[in-house]
Parts: structure tokens; sequence; C-alpha cells
């Protein structure tokens, strides 16, 4: 044998041994999501801007909202919690100071548990509005079934 076929050679076994170590890759349907858009999904979640973030009071559940601000504390909308006055701000339900508050993530973050929300037949990823939504809208169709079986006679 010459050095060339030998060298070719040498190189298709070690290609061949590579391809047997590394597993095949499995499609998956179009409509399944993969690890790599997930993955960027949750990291532009996490940089998310923090000034747009919810607070909540620990004592009382009071949910300070910067698209909303304090009327009642004259904190006009838009005022991000981190430049609320930390000496004289008082939480308008329970008068708890600044530190009773701890940071609820975006509006548009859906609630719970980061391990828990891949249960529940989708439900857990809904925003809490969503969430309402789904409730109050079931709870107002069956009223308004159970309305129509006054038109049965």
């Amino acid at each position: 044998m010459s050095d060339e076929t030998q060298v070719q050679q040498d190189a298709a076994d070690q290609e061949h041994r590579s391809e047997e170590m590394h597993p095949i890759d499995v499609q998956l349907p179009a409509d399944a999501p993969d690890a790599a858009s997930e993955a960027a999904e949750e990291k532009a979640e996490e940089v998310s801007d923090p000034r747009t973030h919810r607070f909540e009071c620990r004592s009382c559940g009071y949910v300070y909202d910067p698209e909303e601000g304090v009327k009642k504390q004259a904190i006009p909308i838009g005022t991000a919690f981190q430049d609320i006055d930390t000496i004289t701000f008082r939480c308008p339900v329970c008068r708890s100071k600044v530190g009773a508050f701890r940071d609820i993530g975006p509006r548009s973050k859906a609630s719970g548990f980061e391990e828990n929300l891949n249960f529940g037949l989708g439900v857990n990823r809904l925003t809490p509005g969503q969430k309402n939504v789904l409730i109050f809208g079931g709870l107002a169709l069956a009223f308004a079934f159970f309305l129509s079986l006054y038109s049965l006679r």
C-alpha cells in the first residue's frame, strides 16, 4: 500500500469512528419547540428591564405596578420602584416599608414557580390577566347556558 492510500484509509476510519460515537439526530415534528428556541426565550425573559418589574408587598399582597403608579401617594405613571423614595414610601394598604416588597417580574411574565410552568395543560404559562379571562369567561358562559335552560319548555 502506498502512503497516500494509507492516509486516506486512516481518515475514512477516523470519520467512521466519529460517526459511531455521536448519537443520530432525531427529527422533531415542526410544531414541537426545540431546546434552542426555549433557551433563547428564557434568556430574553431574563434580560427584561428591571425598571418595568412589578413589586408585591409580602405583608398584604398589594402589587406596585410602574404602569399604574399610585395616585394616593402622588407617584406618577411610569415611575420605577427603584426611583421611589425609600424613606417616605409606604404600602398604600398596610403601611409597610419598601423592604417588605419583593420583585415579581414584568406584567407579561406567567405567575407561579418556574419548575411548575410546564404542567397543567398549558394553563400554567398564562399570565394572570389571561387566567382571569379564562375563569370569568367560563363562568359567564356557564351562567348563559343555565339561563338558556329557561327557554326550554
